[in-house]
C-alpha cells in the first residue's frame, strides 16, 4: 500500500531548513527547563515511600495531607490516581522513628478520614535510590555510544555523526517532555528513553541506507536530489511505521493504568520526535557538515578498482601465472 507516488519527489531539503530552526529552538528551551526548573525525581531515584490508597468514597485530598503534616511528616505530596476516590501518598525520606511500620503509621493517620484500603506500598533507601539513578544515567550514556560505534562503521562518518546527533537530540527533547507533563523522573522513563534509542536509530539508518543506495546508483549529481527521492521512497514506510507505534502507545496511555504513563507519555512524545528527526534533520545535518557527492563517488571508485585488482591478482595466483 502506497500513500505517496514515488514518482512524485518532495523537496524535504528545502523543508528541512525550518525544521533545523525549529529544532534548535526547542532545544534551548529543552535545556533552560533543565537547568532552571529540573526534574521531578521519583521515588526509584530519590528515595523514600509510595502508597497507593482506595478510599469508598472520594477521597478528601485536602485533609489526608493536613493529617499527614499534623502527624509530623513533611513534603508529603497526594494525588488522585485514576479515580477521585483512588490516591498516591508520595513520602519522602523518613527519620528512623518514622521508617518503622510505616504502613501502620499510615493507616493510624488516614482511619479518621474514612474507609480505605491501602492497596500498594513501595519503598526505597537513599542509597538504593542513588543506585538506580547512576545506573540509569550508565545505561543511557552506553546506548548511545554503543549506537554511535555501530553507525560510524557503517555509514560514512558525517552521516554517522548526523545520526548521533539527531539520536541526543531525540533522547533531549523526549527527557524533557517528562517536566512539561510533571511525570516524576524514575525507572519507567528511562525504559521509554531506551526504547526510543533503538526507534529512533532505526528510523534513520533506513533513510540513510536508501540515501546510500541513491548515491552508488549515481542518479543524480546533486546530494540534495538525492536525500528527496530517498526519503520520499521510504516516505510511507516510515509514516506507517510510526503511525502503528503511536496508536499503540495512545491507546496504552488512555486505558492502561497511571502507573504507565511514565513510559507511554514520553515514548509518544519520542515517537513523533524520532520520525521527524530522520526526515528533517538527520539529513539535513549530514549537508551541513560537508558531505561532498563528488568526493564520495571518486573514493567508491576506487575502492571497487582495488576490489577488481585484487580479485585479478587472485586469478592470476590460483592459475599459476604468478
Amino acid at each position: 500500500m502506497e500513500l505517496f507516488k514515488r514518482a512524485r519527489i518532495l523537496n524535504f531539503m528545502e523543508y528541512s531548513k525550518w525544521g533545523l530552526g525549529v529544532s534548535l529552538a526547542v532545544l534551548v528551551i529543552c535545556l533552560a527547563l533543565i537547568f532552571f526548573k529540573g526534574f521531578n525525581l521519583g521515588v526509584d531515584f530519590a528515595g523514600g515511600s509510595v502508597a497507593q490508597v482506595r478510599f469508598s468514597q472520594q477521597a478528601p485530598l485536602e485533609s489526608i495531607r493536613k493529617a499527614f503534616v499534623q502527624a509530623g511528616f513533611s513534603g508529603v505530596q497526594v494525588s488522585e490516581f485514576g479515580s477521585s476516590s483512588e490516591v498516591v501518598i508520595k513520602i519522602p525520606l523518613l527519620s528512623t522513628n518514622h521508617a518503622k511500620d510505616l504502613g501502620e503509621q499510615i493507616s493510624q493517620i488516614l482511619t479518621p478520614l474514612g474507609k480505605f484500603e491501602i492497596r500498594k506500598l513501595d519503598s526505597v533507601g537513599p542509597k538504593v535510590g542513588d543506585e538506580l539513578r547512576e545506573k540509569g544515567i550508565l545505561s543511557l550514556v552506553l546506548a548511545i555510544v554503543a549506537m554511535m560505534i555501530y553507525v560510524s562503521f557503517r555509514y560514512e562518518w558525517r552521516f554517522a555523526l548526523a545520526g548521533v546527533l539527531a539520536l541526543v537530540h531525540d533522547t533531549l527533547i523526549t527527557a524533557t517532555s517528562v517536566i512539561v507533563f510533571n511525570i516524576d523522573l524514575n525507572l519507567e522513563v528511562i525504559a521509554a528513553l531506551l526504547t526510543l534509542i533503538g526507534y529512533s536509530i532505526n528510523d534513520t539508518i533506513i533513510i540513510f541506507d536508501r540515501i546510500r543506495e541513491g548515491m552508488l546508483a549515481r542518479r543524480s549529481s546533486d546530494l540534495n536530489a538525492v536525500i528527496n527521492e530517498a526519503i520520499s521512497s521510504t516516505l510511507t514506510r516510515t509514516l506507517f511505521t510510526s503511525l502503528t507505534v503511536f496508536l499503540v502507545l495512545l491507546v496504552l496511555y488512555i486505558f492502561g493504568s497511571k502507573i504507565l504513563v511514565g513510559f507511554s507519555l514520553p515514548m509518544l512524545v519520542g515517537t513523533i520526535v524520532g520520525t521527524y528527526s530522520s526526515i528533517f534533520l538527520a539529513p539535513r545535518i549530514a549537508v551541513l557538515l560537508g558531505f561532498d557527492l563528488g568526493r564520495y563517488h571518486d573514493n567508491e571508485l576506487k575502492k571497487i578498482k582495488r576490489k577488481q585488482e585484487k580479485e585479478r591478482l587472485r586469478r592470476q595466483y590460483e592459475h599459476g601465472r604468478l
